[in-house]
């Protein structure tokens, strides 16, 4: 299976859509320097202090872990916190994942995520003065990486630790959609009054979790927020490391705030396949000539509809990266199965809504309406959102 992943990925490498200097796969963007290779502007702050690191595989400065480096710097390294998927990223998504010492530095590690994105020990936020965070967030609102870090704010307020962000750029920050989450659905995937696509880093999201007051009962975290250079808006960003072990090349990426809601159904979109989010299919979907069989493999030791072989739509080259992208959300995906499989409600799981945010999009599907119909719903709350979030963009929009 690793072979396998390894041709694919090579294989993505080097399929550039000159045009648009769009890479199919993960390649390493030159003009763009993310905020933990700036380390001249967050060294002098580390000086002196104790230091716990929440980061994970995509914490790196080139080719070396931000870890490694800042140990062999002599930082005082009290912890390393991991996220959702483990600190090597390996995890499944909502595996519980225990703590344990990395074996390279001998430095502690404490894991959030028992199921629920969580905050640390209030005995560990006293062993340190600065919390320093680096993840690479896929730019939607259900990846759980902004839940982590609003946490993660939460407690440096409550404890009086200052943080400092490693600013990465969205791989989906060239637009925004979706609807606007429902604060009575806020769960783990869902933590903030944001749109599904925000279009923000989550250094810029800091900033408005701060000026909106966000957090419980008014707190405000002393954040730092270390800028990359030569990002904008506009700027089509690839990345150098998975995210997470089901989001493997930029394509999965890009279909992901479409495919997603897949999760919420009956349906496979490909999870324990080396493309997931690029397919969605069902044992019991008809007048599909496509085929696929979701097997047990590492990041999706249990993927749904496991060892049955499912019938269902193959997006892994068709449509384009860029009708993918200007098209945003695209509900036609989960309409077009809900419609074959006849399921009617209990086409749905419960935390349906959790992921969409809305409980309007469920109603509308089964009435029959139309992606276009649904989708104009949530027109307004966008524009609101971009008029909202524009005092605390760091990076221009063009």
């Amino acid at each position: 299976m690793k072979r396998t992943f390894m041709v694919i990925l090579l294989f993505s490498i080097t399929s550039i859509i000159m045009a648009q200097g769009v890479v199919a796969g993960f390649m390493k963007t030159q003009t763009i320097i993310t905020g933990a290779e700036c380390m001249d502007e967050y060294l002098p702050l580390l000086k002196g202090k104790r230091v716990a690191i929440l980061t994970n595989q995509t914490g790196l400065i080139g080719n070396t872990h931000l870890v490694d480096s800042l140990f062999s710097l002599k930082v005082n390294i009290v912890s390393i916190i991991s996220p959702e998927h483990g600190f090597r990223g390996e995890a499944d998504a909502g595996e519980q994942v225990s703590g344990s010492v990395d074996q390279k530095t001998g430095i502690p590690i404490k894991s959030l995520y028992d199921g629920t994105p969580g905050k640390p020990a209030a005995s560990l936020m006293k062993e340190i003065d600065i919390l320093l965070f680096d993840l690479q967030d896929a730019g939607v609102r259900f990846y759980t990486y902004l839940t982590t870090m609003t946490r993660m704010m939460e407690s440096c307020a409550e404890n009086s630790v200052k943080m400092i962000i490693l600013d990465r750029p969205n791989p989906l920050g060239f637009y925004v959609d979706g609807p606007v989450l429902d604060m009575k659905y806020k769960s783990g995937v869902g933590w903030l009054p944001v749109p599904t696509v925000h279009g923000m880093t989550l250094g810029e999201l800091a900033g408005m979790i701060n000026g909106e007051k966000w957090l419980p009962e008014g707190l405000q975290c002393d954040i730092t927020v270390i800028k990359c250079k030569n990002y904008t808006h506009s700027s089509l960003y690839s990345l150098p490391v998975r995210p997470s072990p089901n989001l493997p090349d930029m394509r999965s990426i890009y279909l992901y705030p479409s495919t997603c809601y897949f999760e919420a159904t009956p349906v496979s979109l490909g999870r324990g396949t080396t493309t997931p989010f690029q397919m969605y299919g069902h044992p019991n979907m008809k007048g599909y000539n496509f085929k696929f069989t979701p097997r047990s493999i590492p990041g999706a030791k249990t993927p749904p509809q496991l060892n049955r072989e499912c019938y269902g739509v193959d997006l892994r080259s068709k449509p384009s990266v860029d009708e993918i992208n200007s098209k945003g959300i695209n509900l036609e995906y989960i309409i077009d199965a809900y419609k074959n499989l006849n399921l009617d409600d209990h086409f749905f799981r419960s935390f349906f809504e959790n992921l969409m945010g809305q409980s309007y999009v469920r109603k509308m599907i089964k009435e029959g309406k139309s992606a276009a119909e649904i989708k104009a719903m949530w027109k307004d709350d966008v524009e609101k959102f971009r008029e909202q979030r524009r005092p605390y963009l760091l990076y221009p929009e063009s």
